[in-house]
């Protein structure tokens, strides 16, 4: 059944076309996610789906008694309300009856004793049996639960954080229960926890879907059909995220190779038409006509491709030390005696629930904050750069090609050659004509692809990203990402985003309660599977010693040992020490070849192999017991 159809709109701000002559359907069940570059009009789509604002043509047709609820990336709240009235804000009967009741028996909770309430309350409990609203009931609370916010439904809005602003709106999406939901970047801003479960909850949910998201595994685990938004086209792919990976590379191909068909033909014709070929007849009329739509079939020019292109700098052996750091917030403790040493090359992933801190560490580093206790020192050979959530410093009346200047005119690239800073934001995507517009006519993501090109301008050694996949699009991740894996320096990464940090990091530093921060190796899905193994263990019942013996029973298995941080550093560097040995085998067995009749050249040569073979079998045999912990 299609309950919603795109009639062939279009949408354009000032002289910039967003889309044009769009049409697509949505059948009862669908989901949909939508990707593109930022900029390419994905909200703005969004909007115009959920009719919050009107396309420029066309129309969009949404099936009679279809209900629909849009989650939009900065949602609006009335800051006087209560947190239990924003959620419950729908005019549909069974959420204001679910109003109600959340309400008396919050207020009932306080005043036990009053019989005004209890008899509301009874009123209420035969609504709710009347109209069966109790599984409806039990999944608002489900969904304040997950959402981290059952104890705050007294709140005022007013009182909340962003996260926390961000979860009221998604669970009034939520318990709503509509037949429609349209989602934009619903995983920005909460926390790997409530992405994991809200990820859980909509492959289950049984009404029809459209999002937009950066998160891959998310697209991966939760959409049927993909539509890529590129140069105000769209295209429908069915399948996931990795499905729409595959049959894009394919259609690349197929592109490719007619071109290359089009261009030798284009070549046989330019050559028949040099040869003096006159075109009085009909036929060769029609032939000459030929090769001028064959040189106007030019095909679409794939959309740019960020590229980031800036020389690195020396790092020294001393990059980052906290001693015994410590940090609190009036009663609430964030960072407790907390001590680590980051090394060069290092990839840390830091993670944990909203408000724990974890922004608050960050700050601290890059001095912006100061411990409470402890301290923190900075390798002397250190150039350090914040790409941080709020974009510091990123004036909107300014133009985008003086904020770039006013960091550097002229920027050294990795092969040593000086760029420009037009060059350099062509590479960013931003076209000369877009260089001269004002910072605050570009989109969200544009903004932060502009503020993250002026954060690795000074060429730093120590990167520092908190939440750097908020509204960055996902091809500019995927850059990002391979520029991380050759940065020559240190990165430490606040992030939400599994699949980003996967990619990206080494190690996790896990924020867990009371200010504790745990040590965790490997990437977030490492970090994710000893958790689980944990959970496991902890709620598996205990199984009875045997009689008479103090050790547990031999058939129970037991959780593989995991490589230590310091192991796993001693691993890489046996490697390197391995391949190092390897290559001076090589140089002294020359040597010993070439020696002649020098017997003394000969006995000191042949002594060294043989201490060099002794090292390396140890090498080798340490290497072998590490690297079998490592693929436990």
């Amino acid at each position: 059944m299609n309950i919603l159809s795109v009639e062939d709109i279009s949408k354009q701000y000032s002289d910039r076309p967003l889309f044009t002559h769009v049409s697509f359907g949505l059948d009862k069940g669908d989901r949909i996610g939508v990707i593109g570059v930022n900029g390419s009009g994905k909200t703005t789509l969004l909007r115009v789906l959920a009719g919050v604002e009107p396309p420029d043509t066309g129309r969009v047709v949404i099936a009679n008694g279809v209900r629909v609820a849009y989650l939009s990336q900065n949602p609006l709240l009335d800051d006087q309300q209560t947190v239990l009235d924003a959620i419950f804000a729908s005019p549909a009967p069974m959420i204001q009856l679910l109003r109600r009741y959340e309400q008396t028996s919050a207020a009932l909770a306080h005043h036990p004793a009053d019989s005004q309430l209890l008899a509301e309350l009874d009123a209420l409990t035969a609504q709710m049996d009347a109209l069966n609203a109790w599984e409806a009931e039990a999944a608002a609370q489900t969904i304040l639960s997950q959402m981290g916010l059952a104890e705050h439904v007294a709140s005022p809005v007013g009182l909340l954080s962003g996260g926390q602003r961000k979860r009221v709106t998604m669970a009034q999406a939520l318990v709503d229960q509509p037949d429609l939901l349209i989602l934009d970047e619903p995983t920005n801003h909460i926390d790997t926890e409530t992405i994991a479960w809200l990820e859980s909850y909509l492959t289950r949910f049984s009404g029809s879907l459209i999002l937009v998201t950066h998160d891959r595994y998310f697209l991966d685990r939760v959409v049927t059909r993909m539509v890529e938004l590129d140069r105000g086209q769209v295209t429908v792919y069915v399948g996931n995220y990795a499905s729409f990976l595959e049959q894009k590379t394919e259609r690349e191909a197929r592109a490719a190779t007619e071109e290359e068909a089009r261009q030798n033909m284009l070549r046989r014709e330019l050559a028949w038409l040099r040869r003096g070929a006159q075109a009085r007849t009909t036929k060769q009329k029609a032939h000459v006509q030929r090769v001028y739509d064959l040189m106007d079939q030019r095909p679409d020019n794939r959309a740019g491709s960020v590229s980031i292109d800036i020389a690195s700098r020396r790092v020294g052996k001393r990059v980052l030390e906290l001693h015994n750091v410590a940090k609190q917030f009036g009663d609430q403790v964030l960072i407790k005696d907390f001590s680590f040493d980051l090394r060069r090359d290092d990839r840390l992933g830091i993670i944990g629930p909203n408000g724990s801190g974890k922004t608050t560490l960050l700050n601290m580093i890059a001095d912006r904050l100061m411990p409470d206790t402890g301290q923190i020192n900075v390798g002397e050979t250190i150039h350090l750069a914040y790409y941080d959530q709020e974009s510091a410093g990123l004036d909107e009346t300014q133009r985008v090609i003086d904020y770039i200047r006013e960091a550097a005119e002229l920027v050294k690239g990795a092969s040593g050659a000086m760029v420009t800073a037009t060059q350099m934001l062509e590479r960013f995507l931003f076209p000369p004509d877009a260089q001269w517009a004002l910072i605050g006519a570009l989109s969200g993501g544009e903004r932060r692809r502009l503020y993250l090109l002026r954060t690795l301008l000074i060429a730093p050694n120590l990167l520092l990203l908190d939440e750097p996949t908020n509204d960055l699009d996902i091809q500019t991740l995927t850059v990002l990402e391979d520029y991380l894996e050759t940065f020559n320096g240190a990165v430490i990464v606040v992030s939400h985003d599994r699949y980003f940090l996967d990619r990206t990091v080494q190690h996790i530093l896990a924020f867990e309660s009371g200010g504790q921060i745990r040590e965790y190796p490997g990437g977030y899905s490492d970090y994710a599977l000893y958790r689980a193994q944990q959970q496991a263990q902890q709620s598996a019942p205990s199984k009875p010693r045997a009689s008479g013996s103090g050790k547990t029973d031999a058939t129970t298995p037991q959780r593989p040992r995991r490589l230590t941080f310091k192991e796993k550093r001693e691993l890489a560097d046996l490697e390197q020490r391995i391949a190092d040995l390897e290559e001076q085998k090589t140089t002294l067995s020359h040597q010993l070849n070439s020696v002649g009749d020098d017997y003394q050249s000969y006995q000191r040569l042949a002594e060294d192999l043989a201490q060099l073979d002794a090292s390396l079998e140890t090498a080798f045999e340490r290497w072998a017991e590490l690297a079998k912990l490592a693929e436990q």
